[in-house]
């Protein structure tokens, strides 16, 4: 009996995963991870942050604890710490009662209960992407219901630097109403953030064109070692009196990759709207996984709400932030030592987890197969993948390949 299965085809890998498959896989002594977008070590190994073990302990000797299905909407501690975090506790659409969050499966659930929300409830079916962005936000709003996807201008490979003047004419052409997906900070991949006086431009524009933004945080405290700094684009948009929502992710910022853990902040106009829209972001979620994992939203909300725990974190991501700032440093200085063609400043212009290296499909092609060093097609690297035994061959690495390899040859540089 034929499967009734057979018509099915073969999906394409996911890139980021294939590559780490790939690195596993090579007996190389001098391979290097450069894809996945995960912290590590000086010695490139993962680390569980000291705080995070310490509070792991704590629960797991708390005869208290059980294993209780979470409210729908998730823990209400760790909502109201995350919330908190991200606009800052003196927030007035806070203290009005105009600001909430939900707990999600980590950013990328948020991504996808926010945009199915804003599909279903407020009936918007247009959403603009920068270009690039990290590759599964189109994947996550079409798959929520968004049938016209857009993509506005934002990295220039000429200057390597942001298109602004691109990013705000394409805004200026979008149709009302159409949802906006912005980096809140520590863009992925590019590394580089509009200054404060552009994201007030963008502020404007999308005022004027009652354009809806979408904040996608990944990365704030790590980005810089700062909450405050990280946040600051949010949280001039709130005060500017937009409405908007906001993906958190935890993933980064507390080294709790496996653990799912996401806050969906919502900043209303209106108090009274509060109760409506919970109501049916509730059943959003009991249609799509019914309630949230509750461990690593425990270590969250606890730490939050902890000030000597709270303190000791901010001290962690401090160290996380610096050493990829160390290491942006350390590989462009390598870079200009060597003589390698083109300009490096991009690289410690650039901030958090990934450098847009501005390498070439055919260059970071080379790098791979030549030097065992795994990176993305788009030259996009993961800094912290880099430590102080390993930053030198690669900086020779990309020599060699931007030596053989020039740019020119490649379509992207004639953009």
């Amino acid at each position: 009996m034929a499967s009734r299965f057979q018509d099915v085809q073969q999906g394409p890998p996911i890139e980021v995963f294939q590559m780490n498959k790939m690195f596993t896989e090579d007996p190389d002594q001098n391979k290097i991870n450069l894809s996945v977008g995960a912290y590590r070590d000086e010695q490139g190994k993962p680390w569980v942050l000291p705080v995070v073990r310490k509070m792991e302990k704590q629960m797991a000797a708390d005869e208290t604890l059980l294993h209780e299905y979470l409210p729908v909407l998730g823990l209400d501690q760790f909502t109201a710490a995350a919330t908190s975090m991200l606009l800052g506790a003196d927030n007035p659409a806070i203290s009005a009662g105009r600001a909430f969050g939900v707990q999600t499966l980590s950013g990328t659930g948020g991504l996808r209960v926010g945009a199915e929300f804003l599909n279903k409830h407020l009936g918007y079916t247009s959403f603009y992407y920068s270009t690039p962005t990290w590759e599964n936000h189109h994947l996550v709003f079409v798959n929520s219901g968004f049938t016209s996807p857009h993509s506005y201008r934002y990295w220039n490979p000429k200057t390597r630097a942001i298109d602004f003047d691109g990013f705000i004419e394409d805004l200026r052409s979008a149709p009302a109403n159409s949802v906006i997906l912005l980096h809140a900070c520590a863009h992925n991949p590019t590394g580089i953030d509009p200054t404060h006086e552009q994201w007030e431009k963008i502020a404007d524009v999308m005022e004027e064109g009652k354009l809806f933004p979408f904040f996608d945080s990944a990365y704030q405290g790590f980005a810089s070692g700062d909450l405050d700094r990280d946040a600051w684009a949010v949280r001039y948009f709130v005060k500017r009196g937009f409405e908007l929502v906001c993906a958190q992710s935890f993933a980064k910022n507390f080294g709790l990759y496996n653990e799912r853990v996401g806050n969906l902040t919502i900043v209303l106009n209106d108090a009274s709207l509060v109760a409506p829209v919970k109501s049916q972001l509730t059943w959003i979620v009991r249609g799509m996984y019914s309630n949230p994992p509750a461990h690593g939203a425990r270590v969250v909300a606890n730490v939050l709400s902890d000030k000597m725990l709270f303190d000791l974190w901010r001290e962690h991501i401090r160290t996380m932030a610096s050493r990829v700032i160390s290491m942006r440093e350390s590989l462009r200085a390598e870079l200009i030592k060597l003589n390698t063609p083109g300009n490096w400043d991009h690289i410690v212009n650039q901030i958090g987890l990934f450098s847009y290296t501005g390498l070439t499909q055919k260059q970071s092609e080379y790098l791979v197969q030549q030097y065992h060093i795994y990176l993305l097609k788009s030259g996009r690297i993961n800094v912290c993948g880099l430590n102080p035994s390993n930053v030198q061959y690669l900086a020779r690495a990309i020599n060699d390949a931007v030596s053989k390899f020039p740019a020119e040859d490649d379509p992207r540089a004639k953009l």
